[in-house]
């Protein structure tokens, strides 16, 4: 009786370890690693059956089509994963989600265009990745961002155009990359690439094959070699500009803001307005050069040139206002905070509301003054003289005139 109960614990305890689907082959390895060795064996899916415990997953050179969500559900322990040289095209969210002990994927040679870069966030000790042979055309900004031990990544031969800037970024480990044989646009959203080429301890294999494919005049040169005048990041300055001389405007006044930007490429100008009670957002000019207004909101109104009127500007208009300078190589802001006095004295409204703001002056602004945009951090206020009652020479009070002078006069003058 004894001898056949050791029996029966001893096939017990070995029995997951040599549960093996049949087109498998199943060893345990010196270092006491379970092998699966299933490749090579016209699979056209992840076979079922295998040991809980297996480390080691081998399905290279199948004709796997499709990974599901459950398609790793019985090798939760897997810690080097081999799928090369299949038919991958489509991978659900979640196939990799659970495996994280998983040190090893090696996905390359297949057909994959899209992937679901967030599993990549649960598999944190994962030390080579292997994705080169796709039809990646794409890659998310923050795809490996928890990778901290990956070592050595493959992204040669996809249809990688263009990398977000970061992409590489909190990888300390990363010792080897492979990007070479992709189409790059080597526009100004690619320099950085050049930048980050130039200072990291990163081996890129067969550099001199990272190669632009566009834009015509870098086409067949490396993506080292984008000159460096192509691509300047952008400059901005934020200027106040006085009423307009010999101008009527509103009976009140135009708070008007001009954004003056420069690089290469030529920056987009974008306004961010923040007040008391709302935040706006414009992301380029709502005035067209005829005058008429875009947006059905036509108290910030925005040109081409970088300028911002906001007529009749009252209290519930006090706020900060940022011009924003955007370009392919980065971007870049300045801001300015405006406070409206109505007394005769702006000043001493102002410093008592709060003793720390600084001021230009005790009386209506009608010079252009410039906004340091090195200045980040400093408040910047402007202090309005709005008076109480304006009266022409003649005694009598100024007409208001309609929007469409305003647009014109600004079109003309600026």
């Amino acid at each position: 009786m004894r001898p056949l109960l050791c029996c029966l614990v001893l096939a017990t305890l070995l029995g997951p370890c040599l549960a093996c689907p049949s087109p498998c082959s199943c060893s345990t390895k010196k270092n006491g690693r379970l092998l699966a060795e299933c490749a090579y064996k016209d699979l056209q899916e992840v076979p079922e059956g295998l040991s809980s415990n297996v480390t080691i997953l081998t399905l290279s050179a199948n004709r796997i089509s499709w990974l599901g969500q459950g398609s790793f559900a019985e090798v939760p322990e897997v810690q080097s994963l081999w799928l090369g040289y299949n038919q991958i095209g489509s991978v659900e969210p979640g196939a990799f989600a659970l495996l994280v002990h998983l040190k090893n994927l090696d996905l390359s040679h297949n057909k994959i265009a899209d992937f679901p870069w967030q599993d990549l966030h649960n598999i944190s000790g994962l030390q080579i990745l292997k994705m080169n042979n796709n039809r990646l055309a794409g890659l998310s900004r923050d795809a490996f961002r928890s990778l901290k031990d990956l070592r050595s990544l493959w992204l040669n031969d996809n249809e990688l155009t263009t990398l977000a800037e970061g992409t590489f970024d909190n990888l300390p480990s990363l010792s080897q990359l492979q990007i070479f044989n992709n189409p790059f646009n080597c526009s100004c959203k690619v320099f950085w690439l050049k930048k980050w080429t130039e200072r990291t301890s990163v081996s890129i294999t067969k550099g001199g094959s990272t190669l632009c494919v566009a834009p015509a005049r870098l086409k067949g040169r490396a993506v080292t070699d984008i000159p460096d005048h192509h691509c300047i990041a952008p400059s901005v300055q934020l200027t106040y500009l006085s009423n307009l001389d010999n101008t009527i405007m509103y009976d009140g006044l135009t708070l008007t803001l001009h954004c003056s930007v420069a690089g290469s490429p030529p920056p987009e100008i974008r306004w961010k307005i923040q007040t008391s009670s709302r935040r706006i957002e414009i992301s380029g000019p709502n005035v067209a050069r005829d005058g008429n207004v875009k947006q059905s909101q036509e108290h910030f109104l925005v040109f081409k040139n970088g300028t911002m009127a906001i007529p009749n500007f009252s209290k519930e208009d006090e706020g900060t206002y940022t011009c924003l300078a955007v370009n392919d190589v980065g971007t870049r802001d300045v801001s300015v905070n405006v406070a409206l006095a109505g007394s005769e004295n702006p000043a001493e409204d102002l410093l008592r509301d709060d003793p720390q703001a600084g001021h230009l002056g005790g009386q209506s602004c009608y010079k252009e003054v410039e906004m340091d945009p090195s200045g980040v951090g400093e408040k910047l206020v402007i202090v309005y003289h709005m008076p109480r009652e304006s009266k022409s020479g003649a005694g009598g009070a100024l007409p208001q005139v309609h929007l469409e002078t305003l647009l014109l006069a600004l079109g003309i003058m600026l």
